[in-house]
């Protein structure tokens, strides 16, 4: 006996096409993961071999030079460093200060905290610390959402206002929206990615593509956390001179960098 066909309803077309799509865009998106892993790994893995190879030979240098100073005591002094540095530590003087942790550095913390932007040059080492630091966060970043959300609201409201203006001087209110509309996204781009690098290349003595990346970095809160502002205060350093600088800027290894410092606080004697 002959059965007609049902019809397949809204809903029945809508799930069949949903899926293939879902599927496919998970499938764009692995991709897109694949494709930045191999490109990241190909440009940064040899130089990072490089810059191993390089700190080992540097390190084997000064153990030949400093005989008193034995490989494991040199390898515990640097996990030492690199751990007092984590946790805020001052380790160019003899001050007892918080370091970094100064309120220059706590309110630098929250603001990183609560933008989700997270450098991660400084991080609590305290569980209380940490503890705060999660309803901290908990509460923080939806209030920062909704004064973000706020203010977007405020400059939509400014740009309505310009294009009704323009409107009824042009008589043309689609042309009125288009032109009001381009004048803030100019504007935006110049206050927040093309102006800023300006000072950020005068005040941290970056160049000004390495400012203009920090710049797009910090508003897109990826925040690597590879330059930060602020970085000689943050850090509890001293300005340094203009020998020291240029020693800064051609330094090709950490190796090399802790040699420098060796041998001229101690003349290249044995510590």
């Amino acid at each position: 006996m002959y059965r007609p066909r049902t019809r397949a309803g809204p809903e029945d077309r809508g799930w069949g096409c949903a899926v293939p799509s879902t599927v496919l865009l998970l499938f764009a998106y692995l991709a897109y993961l694949a494709l930045g892993t191999g490109v990241f790994w190909t440009l940064e893995g040899r130089a990072a071999q490089e810059s191993s190879r390089s700190f080992q030979r540097d390190k084997w240098e000064l153990l030949q030079n400093f005989t008193c100073l034995d490989r494991p005591a040199l390898d515990s002094l640097i996990r030492d460093v690199v751990q007092a540095y984590k946790n805020g530590a001052s380790l160019l003087s003899n001050t007892t200060g918080m370091g970094r942790w100064e309120l220059l550095g706590s309110f630098f913390f929250s603001v990183s905290t609560i933008t989700t932007i997270g450098y991660g040059n400084l991080s609590p080492n305290t569980m209380a610390a940490r503890l705060f630091c999660i309803f901290f966060a908990l509460v923080g970043i939806p209030l920062n959402l909704v004064v973000l959300n706020r203010l977007g609201h405020l400059m939509q409201q400014g740009v309505n206002h310009c294009s009704s203006r323009l409107g009824g001087t042009w008589q043309d209110p689609g042309k009125a929206r288009w032109l009001a509309g381009s004048g803030a996204l100019l504007s935006g781009l110049l206050l927040f990615l093309l102006l800023p690098p300006l000072l950020f290349s005068h005040m941290e003595g970056w160049s000004y593509m390495e400012s203009f990346y920090f710049a797009f970095i910090t508003l897109s809160t990826v925040g690597f956390g590879d330059y930060v502002i602020a970085s000689y205060l943050l850090s509890d350093t001293r300005k340094p001179n203009r020998d020291w600088q240029i020693l800064e800027r051609t330094s090709k290894s950490s190796g090399g960098l802790l040699k420098y410092r060796l041998l001229a606080g101690h003349g290249g004697s044995c510590l």
